[in-house]
């Protein structure tokens, strides 16, 4: 039997009102009633892994089984080439408890700087996502996506969230918190991953 989320109630596993918000403009056109993890009250599970896959399992597991709902997780990061991958599955934890996402840029640049990366070609790196969406019987899909690009300083632009400001994607000369919402979810590593779910799932 074909899976399909079409006019479906899905559960989002995530507290980061902004992804919330992104998924929910994503899956507007189809029908979806989206809600999410935080909204619903859930606690935060512990991310264990050391991979974007093995973390989007946990969360997708763990909201599943709270409230028995379709679950889509997401788990995404930065990585950052001078600084060998860094802080990738780490992202929204280089912000600390508080999700202080300026003291996290800070944290890229003062590291990016440290290591003589100073011209764009030494500042490259790439968003990426992984999506998992989890149904109550155990059925599981996988989707990739990857946005590659260079960081610049100082941050600019007041869209977007989490290292927005500071990035910008191949091919452009704004950085993700500088453009549309649309424009973004058409380039982001999040849209490339939520594109291979719509043509599957829809």
């Amino acid at each position: 039997m074909r899976l399909s989320l079409k006019g479906e109630k899905l559960l989002i596993a995530t507290h980061n009102k902004g992804k919330l918000e992104e998924f929910r403009q994503l899956f507007a056109p189809y029908g979806v009633d989206v809600t999410s993890a935080g909204a619903l009250g859930l606690a935060e599970p512990e991310e264990t892994e050391n991979t974007f896959l093995g973390n989007a399992r946990i969360k997708a597991q763990a909201a599943m089984k709270a409230l028995g709902l379709i679950t889509l997780a997401d788990d995404s990061g930065l990585c950052v080439d001078a600084l060998n991958g860094d802080p990738g599955v780490f992202t929204a934890n280089w912000a600390g408890p508080t999700r202080d996402w300026n003291m996290a840029m800070r944290l890229v640049e003062e590291k990016l700087q440290a290591a003589g990366a100073t011209t764009p070609e030494k500042r490259t790196g790439s968003f990426n996502c992984t999506l998992v969406v989890l149904w109550p019987n155990g059925t599981e899909r996988v989707y990739v996506g990857k946005a590659p690009g260079h960081l610049v300083w100082p941050p600019r632009g007041a869209l977007g969230h989490g290292y927005d400001p500071v990035f910008v994607p191949d091919g452009q000369d704004q950085t993700f918190a500088e453009m549309t919402h649309a424009t973004k979810n058409a380039l982001s590593h999040r849209g490339h991953a939520l594109s291979q779910l719509l043509k599957d799932l829809f």
